[in-house]
């Protein structure tokens, strides 16, 4: 007679006993939360997207950010962070220096290359409601605990190297 061991088995599948049920809908809990974050975060970079320019559209205003924390780039560079092809990014780019808020300048490392940066215009403005954000988010967060605070850190963090 063989014996069969018995393995535990992780993830959705694993048992049917009630810390099982609780890691289940714990998990269901915390994808509906996303999901709920996610929305309301497009639907506020579409808000903050039209305080930098009444013209400027979420994903333009997520590739100004980028730009703003990388200091100038290529546009192989945004394409390849982006993962978008190149025709979408040179069209995003196209309207954002038509917006004054990128300017083309030439890169130093190559002579007939261009990188793209923000115009004075464009760091003005997307400072003001960068400033505006944090106060919002700080004023938001006040009655939070410092702990609560970090943990929340921590646990972004680590979902975000999820992705």
């Amino acid at each position: 007679m063989v014996e069969e061991i018995e393995t535990p088995v992780d993830g959705p599948a694993a048992g049917s006993g009630p810390s099982d049920r609780e890691r289940r809908r714990a998990a269901e809990s915390v994808e509906r939360e996303l999901v709920m974050m996610f929305r309301r975060a497009r639907n506020f970079s579409m808000t903050v997207a039209s305080q930098v320019h009444p013209d400027l559209d979420p994903a333009s205003y997520s590739l100004l950010l980028m730009v703003d924390d990388a200091g100038s780039l290529r546009g192989m560079d945004v394409a390849d962070r982006t993962g978008l092809d190149k025709s979408t990014v040179s069209r995003q780019i196209a309207t954002l220096v038509e917006l004054d808020l990128l300017e083309r300048v030439p890169d130093p490392d190559d002579g007939r290359a261009r990188r793209i940066q923000l115009s004075a215009s464009g760091r003005s403005r997307l400072a003001q409601v960068r400033k505006q954000r944090r106060e919002h988010m700080h004023g938001e967060f006040a009655h939070w605990s410092t702990d609560d605070l970090k943990q929340l850190s921590r646990l972004l963090g680590q979902l975000n190297r999820m992705f």
